[in-house]
């Protein structure tokens, strides 16, 4: 479950035609969006259970709860996207994902108290550790690496990635700032996991647990060779390229990596089914959360649903998206 963002719903689609395919994941692999989806599947019993917690008014109440941070004028976030478009290097600094951050997102997600409903599935989600404290901020980072990626999993799963290193510190992807070795965490509980996973720079403050801080899923957003690890079968979400005005940019800058060659490396790889979810930003433009320009008080906000009833469909466009993608990738095999 590769990303999504706000458009997590989709992919209790996707599960709900696996399931009634009868090819119920053994696992679930997600990162960012994806992360949250894979906690309902876990959690909730059933389909409609877990369509109906995400169209629940307290989940539409969350979201709108989401506030700018003091950091998000507009005049500020467009500087800083220029100046990473225009001065693209791979991860000269050390970044501050402390404080450059644009909303505000509660400590506490709106998941499920109990996370052992579901028992066919289990779930691995996937987030990056950082190797620096918020006083490095602004250094020079030279050759050191900055992140080592995590998978917050289960121990059988953690065994089968035992020694693994992580696919992005490959030498063809150059001089990034992901570190070799690929960490395991089997004691985070799943709640700090989601909230970890989500954690997508430049969006949102890095999530920080005990004594760890944590990037999102984005440092491994299509993580095709660690499922190979750890699976026999591989269903992947084929996606569509970054955008070259913003993602790109802030990939080189914090990660030292450029997130469509990391694209292309996947999509040569096999999977026995693909999804194909590249026209999901086109299909569900107007069924989900983004960001907004607001003019009056010079901020960038998130453009939510107007009412609840408004909501409702997009979360049924969601899911009925994913549920028809899911159907026509199980149609072919490779």
């Amino acid at each position: 479950m590769a990303g999504g963002g706000f458009r997590f719903g989709y992919y209790l689609g996707i599960y709900a035609a696996l399931r009634n395919a009868n090819k119920t994941p053994d696992l679930l692999l997600a990162s960012c969006g994806g992360a949250i989806a894979a906690a309902l599947i876990q959690s909730l019993p059933d389909d409609t259970r877990r369509k109906d917690w995400i169209s629940s008014p307290e989940m539409f109440q969350f979201w709108c709860g989401l506030r700018s941070s003091r950091q998000a004028t507009i005049l500020r976030a467009f500087l800083s996207a220029m100046k990473r478009r225009i001065f693209i290097k791979n991860a000269v600094v050390i970044p501050d994902l402390f404080n450059d951050f644009m909303f505000d997102v509660p400590a506490s997600l709106p998941l499920p108290d109990a996370f052992s409903a579901n028992t066919e599935t289990a779930v691995a989600i996937i987030a990056g550790q950082l190797l620096f404290a918020e006083n490095e901020v602004g250094q020079a980072r030279g050759n050191r690496k900055l992140f080592a990626e995590t998978v917050f999993c289960a121990p059988r799963a953690a065994e089968l990635l035992r020694d693994m290193r992580s696919p992005l510190s490959l030498e063809s992807f150059g001089n990034n700032a992901i570190a070799s070795d690929l960490l395991t965490d089997v004691n985070t509980p799943i709640a700090e996991a989601v909230r970890a996973s989500i954690s997508d720079m430049f969006y949102f403050r890095c999530h920080t647990y005990q004594a760890n801080h944590y990037i999102g899923g984005v440092i491994d957003l299509f993580p095709i060779e660690v499922a190979r690890q750890l699976a026999d079968q591989v269903v992947m979400e084929l996606k569509g390229p970054y955008d070259q005005m913003y993602s790109i940019p802030a990939l080189h800058a914090v990660l030292g990596i450029d997130g469509n060659h990391r694209l292309e490396h996947v999509l040569q790889q096999y999977a026995e089914h693909w999804i194909d979810t590249s026209d999901m930003e086109q299909v569900l433009l107007e069924n989900q959360i983004d960001k907004k320009i607001v003019w009056r008080r010079n901020k960038l906000e998130l453009s939510m649903p107007k009412n609840y009833e408004a909501y409702l469909k997009m979360i049924d466009a969601q899911w009925q998206y994913g549920y028809q993608r899911g159907v026509a990738g199980l149609a072919h095999s490779g």
